[in-house]
């Protein structure tokens, strides 16, 4: 049997899927780590409240928590680890509380792998450029093989110091099917929506989905989307809550086509963003090294509008699925904003898109190095 351990802090809404499809697998011998523990991450501080989501995140997979912030936690799970014997040890993100620690601890020992999606594409001063692609050619020493998501992680790592023979590719997905499916009633639910925020069936709906805060520009969205209408009867719904609410409220809420809707749990979601047309993500970083969001609207069939400085762009932005702008241009946003109100999209074209980005493709990955080692 092949034991694979992996490491992370928390449980989060888009690995427990995965999670549990490869502990379905016969093959494979799963054990999670959690290196926080549930009163650690319950409140969230950009959403500005407790946060408690209305899917399993913690079903089907053998996992254990740990206050790794500690010292004596941290050697608990050192320990915990030690005991389940993996075959490999898959770790998320290294700077968090004791997961370069134990990255370092079991170089050498057993198989290190890592997951992450940094990117280079935030611009920084020459000299912290320097200090830091010193600091992350040190800390990947410590692993044998990366799993990147897209072009721009893959960019990273081999800036890092990784070569092309310690790079697996393994895409950033969410659970496609868990969007994609019951989607004759969901339409139905959407529309029902549309008519209690007095907004035609017909009309071209845009979406943010998201917390409402500065690196997202929300803010500019708004703009944008006042100074495309001219006349079109486009809407724009705001589908988060965050730092920027209230501003945004009192500087935008009087406007009759655009909708503050606040936090919506995950159980809701494939249904608002039926609602919507486009999604749009005009984040001007820093840290926006993907944009799931943008892979949960295509697999319920919306074209999207994201920045040059959302990772995902160059991977999963084709003719005929959405737009790049340019992250600092109001400009930019509005007349890619007009011009998906004039296009027709084929919603069930985007679906298949996206297909693409499966976390099956990801179990794939995994299973398939554990085969050769």
């Amino acid at each position: 049997m092949n034991r694979l351990a992996i490491l992370s802090t928390h449980p989060i809404q888009y690995n427990a899927p995965l999670f549990r499809m490869l502990a379905a697998d016969d093959a494979i011998d799963l054990k999670i780590f959690y290196s926080k523990k549930s009163e650690q991450v319950r409140f969230d501080k950009d959403f500005g409240r407790e946060i408690e989501w209305d899917i399993p995140l913690t079903d089907g997979y053998a996992h254990e928590s740990f206050a790794a912030s500690t010292q004596s936690g941290s050697q608990a799970l050192i320990q915990a680890i030690e005991a389940f014997q993996p075959k490999a040890l898959l770790v998320y993100g290294w700077n968090f509380s004791g997961h370069w620690k134990i990255m370092r601890h079991f170089k050498g020992k057993t198989r290190v792998w890592f997951r992450g999606d940094s990117t280079l594409i935030d611009p920084l001063p020459f000299w912290k450029k320097w200090m830091r692609k010193a600091l992350l050619n040190m800390v990947y020493r410590s692993i044998d093989k990366a799993f990147y998501v897209g072009q721009a992680n893959k960019r990273y790592f081999l800036w890092c110091g990784l070569n092309e023979s310690q790079l697996v590719y393994a895409p950033h997905a969410v659970d496609n099917e868990f969007f994609m499916r019951d989607d004759a009633a969901r339409r139905l639910e959407a529309l029902k929506i549309r008519a209690d925020l007095k907004i035609p069936e017909d009309a071209t709906v845009f979406l943010f989905v998201g917390k409402l805060e500065p690196k997202k520009q929300p803010d500019m969205l708004c703009e944008a989307f006042l100074g495309m209408q001219d006349g079109t009867d486009a809407h724009l719904i705001l589908v988060g809550s965050g730092e920027l609410e209230l501003s945004l409220k009192q500087k935008f809420g009087h406007h009759s086509n655009i909708h503050f809707v606040g936090f919506q749990n995950q159980q809701s979601m494939p249904i608002w963003y039926r609602v919507g047309n486009v999604l749009c993500l005009p984040s001007k970083g820093p840290g926006e090294t993907w944009g799931l969001a943008v892979n949960e609207a295509m697999a319920c069939g919306c074209s999207a509008i994201v920045s040059d400085r959302v990772g995902c762009a160059e991977d999963l932005i084709e003719p005929g699925y959405g737009r790049i702008i340019e992250s600092s241009s109001t400009s930019g946003i509005a007349n890619a904003m007009q011009r998906e109100v004039v296009q027709s999209v084929d919603r069930e074209n985007i679906k298949q898109h996206i297909g693409r980005w499966s976390i099956s493709a990801i179990e794939k990955a995994l299973h398939s190095e554990m085969n050769v080692m």
